[in-house]
């Protein structure tokens, strides 16, 4: 029912003795004694007063305020992320701007795989071809350039079968034009490979090769053997000269 009256309920323990003091003050509070109950040392007294309206028009400003709070906090939030969003944006398109991408291009790499490094271009590649098939500078170059590609001027030093094959050789190959009078500079090996395997090019292409017959080599550097002095490559071409 709309006009009920609601209370609110407390309950006071006391020393006996002190029961009208505190019924006295209570009662100055609007309290209203409903129930007393005496013990042999403290007595309980129960109270209660009608409830206190709350002012509907407190409560619907209280309501507005929340409201607004919500729609002010929701509004900075979105406001926040969206500027976190530009400014994120705006530092990367100022680093795409600042900072050249580090995705190289297709021209660039394969610019970068197909460098050769020749006597010409490289000083210690000159030198290593006048050295000894022993020096240690073999083993230096091999590690510092292995899988990449080599060219230079030079000539079949040896020529045998691999193995018990009939089609497929061992090369030794030697930088210059001596053949098997080489005698300065890396031994180079080819190491059971066909003739086609050289990739023959060039002017007048042979039927077939020999000690002594110079080329153009084109090679993979492989590994350098120190114990048998032995400078392993991988044919990529053979030009005649």
């Amino acid at each position: 029912m709309a006009d009920e009256i609601k209370y609110e309920y407390k309950t006071v323990r006391t020393v006996r003795g002190t029961d009208g003091l505190v019924i006295s003050k209570m009662q100055k509070d609007g309290w209203e004694l409903v129930e007393q109950a005496q013990g042999k040392l403290r007595s309980t007294l129960n109270f209660r007063r009608p409830k206190k309206p709350l002012p509907w028009l407190l409560i619907g400003v209280a309501a507005a305020v929340l409201v607004i709070l919500a729609v002010v906090i929701g509004v900075a939030s979105a406001l926040s992320n969206g500027d976190e969003k530009t400014d994120r944006a705006d530092k990367s398109a100022a680093a795409a701007g600042e900072k050249p991408s580090a995705v190289p291009t297709p021209t660039a790499t394969k610019a970068a795989a197909t460098k050769v490094t020749t006597p010409q271009n490289d000083p210690k590649f000159a030198a290593l071809l006048k050295a000894d098939s022993c020096d240690d500078a073999n083993l230096d170059f091999a590690t510092r350039h292995k899988g990449q590609t080599i060219a230079f001027n030079g000539s079949i030093v040896d020529m045998t079968p691999h193995g018990d094959y009939d089609t497929r050789y061992d090369f030794l190959l030697g930088p210059g034009d001596k053949g098997p009078n080489t005698t300065a500079g890396p031994t180079f090996k080819y190491e059971n490979v066909n003739i086609s395997d050289l990739g023959l090019t060039g002017k007048n292409i042979p039927a077939t090769v020999g000690t002594g017959d110079k080329f153009r080599f084109v090679a993979k550097v492989g590994e350098f053997n120190a114990v048998q002095c032995l400078f392993f490559l991988e044919p990529i071409s053979t030009e005649t000269r």
